[in-house]
């Protein structure tokens, strides 16, 4: 059983583990677990039916009440998970040979010689599962060939029916098949765990780009435009200006091509909640007209925050895109469950392509600041827009 031992070695899990802890076999140890029961089982009727036959009736009570109280001791340290290790497995190997083996003290040579351990072979199918489940497809093979070793030393055939008999062939199978069933759920729960590593640096990404969008850059492209028509070209200010721009060109591009971040939106306290109308309130102005309804529309705190903040960036965008004169209009409806607030304006709208070419651009402010904001809250930004036919977004916040 050496090795055996060396390969159940490698697969031990770390000290301490009492439950799955994340383990992606923990449904194939609870499975292999109804297998075992259903084994007992099996081996309590043939016992019943069969106890007449040995030499030693009382004997083989204690054997087989010896089969339950180690499959229940074994069941209970698999699906707790104290028994997924490899000394619980080769204990388990050990106890499954001396009650095979045992059989002949009860049982009669002529017993022995045409009848299967007292039990049975499907019970003696377990500590292989367990092998396989615990260490892949190659201990459960090792396994079966020690299960089947054992059963041809039982019928004094040993070795050379290990391959020869027909039933004996069926414990490394089991053995082969379910420890690739254990391969295949730990290596899918790794790519699981890769994907949400990669979903979560995306998200993270979104979050940086907005942030600094809102904040950084349009700063930024505000001191570059004030400095290039106060001082102009070759003054200290133009050249200023000049450097405002190159950063923020710079740092457009960083963050197209940063594959995570770590900004988090916001400081309100999850529990919180706000009426969004007042975060609306102070972006009215002679140019932008709010409508609202006459009650409170209540949300999260944090998602209120990015709502507000996503208005602000389409009013920033009429500001700067619309052309002189352009108005903006908001109207804020609660629509109960859901918050809609459209953002409308009068100016020259968006020419077809303009979004893509700016998003290649690392101006992210439509497709992260807007887009990105509701596609987090579980919403979403409707556009509706043409040249000189304005801009109009529908932002759809849902209540959870």
């Amino acid at each position: 059983m050496q090795g055996l031992a060396t390969r159940l070695r490698r697969a031990e899990p770390a000290d301490g583990a009492t439950s799955d802890g994340g383990d992606p076999r923990g449904p194939l140890w609870r499975g292999a677990q109804w297998f075992r029961a259903l084994s007992v089982l099996y081996a309590v009727g043939r016992q019943i039916d069969e106890a007449d036959r040995y030499r030693h009736v009382g004997g083989s009570w204690v054997m087989i009440g010896a089969v339950v109280v180690v499959s229940l001791v074994a069941g209970f340290g698999y699906v707790r998970g104290f028994g997924r290790h490899r000394w619980f497995v080769l204990a388990e190997f050990a106890v499954a040979a001396v009650l095979a083996l045992g059989t002949v003290q009860v049982a009669s040579p002529a017993f022995t010689a045409h009848n299967q351990t007292l039990p049975t072979t499907l019970w003696l199918t377990n500590p292989v599962v367990s092998a396989a489940i615990l260490s892949g497809p190659i201990a459960g093979v090792i396994g079966g060939i020690v299960i089947a070793a054992i059963n041809a030393v039982y019928r004094g055939t040993f070795p050379e029916t290990i391959l020869r008999d027909a039933n004996y062939p069926v414990f490394m199978a089991v053995g082969l098949g379910i420890g690739v069933a254990a391969r295949v759920a730990i290596r899918s729960q790794e790519q699981l765990r890769e994907a949400e590593r990669v979903a979560a640096e995306a998200r993270a990404r979104e979050r940086l780009a907005r942030e600094v969008h809102d904040g950084v850059l349009q700063a930024l492209a505000f001191l570059a435009r004030r400095c290039a028509a106060l001082g102009g070209p070759g003054t200290e200010l133009g050249a200023l200006g000049e450097l405002a721009a190159q950063q923020e060109r710079a740092l457009r591009r960083l963050i197209a091509e940063t594959p995570g971040g770590t900004v988090e939106p916001g400081t309100a306290g999850a529990g919180d909640t706000v009426d969004l109308r007042e975060l609306l309130r102070p972006l009215a102005s002679s140019a932008v007209t709010l409508a609202e309804p006459g009650g409170a529309v209540t949300l999260p705190a944090a998602t209120a925050v990015e709502v507000a903040a996503a208005v602000r960036n389409a009013l920033e965008n009429t500001r700067r895109h619309a052309g002189p004169g352009a108005r903006s209009f908001l109207l804020l409806e609660d629509v109960g469950d859901a918050v809609l607030i459209t953002v409308r304006d009068d100016g020259a709208g968006i020419a077809p392509g303009r979004l893509d070419a700016a998003r290649a651009e690392g101006r992210l402010g439509v497709a992260e600041s807007i887009v990105g904001r509701m596609r987090e809250l579980g919403g979403r930004a409707e556009l509706t827009t043409g040249v000189d036919e304005g801009v109009e977004w529908e932002l759809w916040i849902p209540r959870t």
